[in-house]
């Protein structure tokens, strides 16, 4: 039977405990709908309620609500159980008290989540020397996520993404990872290696489906789209900032973007996923896609990539053509022309000078 998480949003009146009570409410008639309530978070801070349920769907959970004390989810989504617990760090009621009657959970889903990008795949050492550094770097990413008290929800050879219950430990955690990225890797080839780290907080269940996808959206996109190492949302850095007596988040080490540019950034992806493959993906169209001008545009693109929207449009679509190349989802031209490219030769040319090799050698390299 599928597993469920819903989202309440909760008065200020309502207590943890009024919730402890509204969930044995629950208890004692789920049986009548097919449910089995696994357990909850309440955040009496921020007002929510999160519900894990296993139910034979969405309807059954809201008439079980409904029956038992009429507060319906605003939200509902498929969940797997080993991703929340890999978010959350469980699926079942905290141990309650001996002495206690009511097990009260005041314990907040709320999470910041880091998203980490490298590009080792791309390196131009041999693969015996690759394989050592990057192992060096795997151990101490590692490393620093268990020191900071960090879970590993998932990673491959080039990403991580990570749940963290503490604001600080996720800062904290990302300014270890970059020092110690310094020292993982020869001199020589760190011009070659590549580090971003994106920082965004959330919540698990919101009107779109997937756990936390909001917030790995946007934290992905920090990575990919913005220049900086490491790149937070402001209301992380504000965050930061009060659990730290108002500590300063160092700006030359962190880049914290505004409401306005994570608006902007969600906008210009979303620009770029519909359209990187079609004819009008220029600047002219993302301009009025935007509603800016063109010498708008160039200036908030500028300031986010430091690139000029030329540069950025055409790179966005050779990392595309890198993914579908990795994935040997045909040969080189019909990827460049898939990718846009009106010519397999121009398309090489680009690909070298943004990656510096040729594609049809990354090819080959994919395929051993």
């Amino acid at each position: 039977m599928p597993i469920y998480m819903d989202r309440h949003e909760i008065p200020e009146e309502i207590t943890a405990e009024h919730v402890a009570l509204m969930h044995q409410e629950d208890l004692k008639v789920e049986h009548l709908y097919g449910c089995k309530g696994m357990t909850y978070w309440c955040d009496s801070k921020r007002h929510t309620a999160f519900c894990l349920i296993e139910a034979p769907n969405r309807e059954a959970i809201q008439n079980m609500h409904n029956h038992a004390h009429g507060e319906f989810p605003h939200d509902i989504i498929e969940v797997d159980p080993h991703l929340v617990e890999s978010f959350l760090g469980r699926i079942t009621d905290p141990q309650k008290a001996d002495q206690e009657e009511l097990n009260i959970i005041d314990d907040p889903a709320f999470r910041v989540l880091m998203v980490l990008e490298t590009s080792d795949y791309l390196h131009r050492l041999d693969k015996n020397q690759l394989s050592i550094f990057t192992q060096k770097f795997h151990r101490s990413v590692a490393k620093s996520v268990n020191h900071f008290e960090g879970s590993i929800v998932r990673e491959n050879d080039k990403s991580y993404l990570i749940s963290f219950k503490s604001v600080t430990n996720a800062v904290l955690c990302a300014l270890k990872i970059l020092e110690s990225f310094k020292y993982c890797y020869p001199i020589l080839e760190r011009d070659n290696q590549r580090l971003k780290i994106g920082l965004c907080e959330g919540s698990p269940v919101t009107s779109q489906d997937g756990l936390f996808s909001e917030s790995i959206f946007l934290a992905t996109q920090m990575c990919e789209v913005v220049q900086d190492q490491i790149v937070i949302s402001s209301a992380v850095k504000a965050l930061y900032e009060n659990e730290n007596r108002n500590a300063i988040i160092d700006d030359q080490l962190i880049r914290t973007l505004a409401p306005q540019e994570v608006a902007f950034v969600k906008h210009l992806v979303d620009f770029c996923e519909r359209t990187w493959n079609k004819s009008k993906f220029n600047v002219t169209s993302l301009s009025k896609d935007l509603g800016h001008s063109k010498s708008q545009v160039y200036r908030k693109i500028k300031k986010l990539t430091g690139k000029s929207p030329i540069t950025f449009l055409r790179e966005y679509r050779l990392h595309k053509a890198l993914d579908l190349i990795h994935d040997q989802q045909g040969n080189i031209s019909e990827i460049a022309f898939e990718t846009g490219f009106n010519s397999p030769a121009y398309f090489s040319r680009s690909f070298y000078d943004k990656f510096g090799i040729l594609p049809s050698k990354y090819a080959q390299m994919c395929q051993q």
